[in-house]
């Protein structure tokens, strides 16, 4: 079941190992293309012409606008406070709430890193390699580190904020 029967493609999406991946219950745009090893959970939604690179996590509560860039083994999460039970017994869905996190149109995240939830990223910023996402990224913005911090933006000279 690497594809599953409830997820919706949309058209000229491209899947190069669809053996290889886990998607359920999410959206997928048009013009997608999704490497080996990728995870996309319910509820889920992939915006069009997005590139998911192999070995990414994309967990329930993510929202991913058009244009976006995901690197390789990019990891996101829903739970600011995970934990495996709950008195004494193993956790399940009724037990915690999906904190939403928001990739904005133009992003690009660089391979390995980790995105924090309750997040936004915003247009156009662009992630560094191995960084990890604590708070809210701003339009153009370029973030690096652990935590991430912004270390400058992308915006062209004279381009307007």
């Amino acid at each position: 079941m690497p594809i599953a029967a409830d997820v919706v493609l949309g058209s000229n999406v491209t899947i190069h190992h669809p053996s290889l991946v886990n998607l359920y219950g999410c959206r997928i745009g048009n013009d997608v293309k999704i490497g080996a090893f990728v995870e996309i959970q319910k509820g889920v939604i992939v915006g069009d012409r997005c590139k998911i690179s192999s070995h990414s996590f994309l967990c329930e509560g993510v929202t991913i606008e058009a244009d976006v860039f995901v690197g390789h083994g990019v990891m996101f999460t829903n739970d600011p406070y995970p934990r495996a039970t709950t008195d004494g017994r193993l956790q399940g869905e009724a037990d915690w709430t999906v904190v939403p996190t928001t990739v904005r149109r133009g992003a690009s995240i660089g391979s390995g890193a980790v995105i924090r939830c309750g997040v936004t990223l915003g247009e156009h910023s662009m992630i560094g390699a191995g960084a990890v996402v604590t708070r809210d990224v701003p339009p153009h913005a370029v973030v690096a580190g652990v935590p991430a911090r912004t270390i400058g933006n992308v915006r062209k000279p004279g381009e307007s904020a």
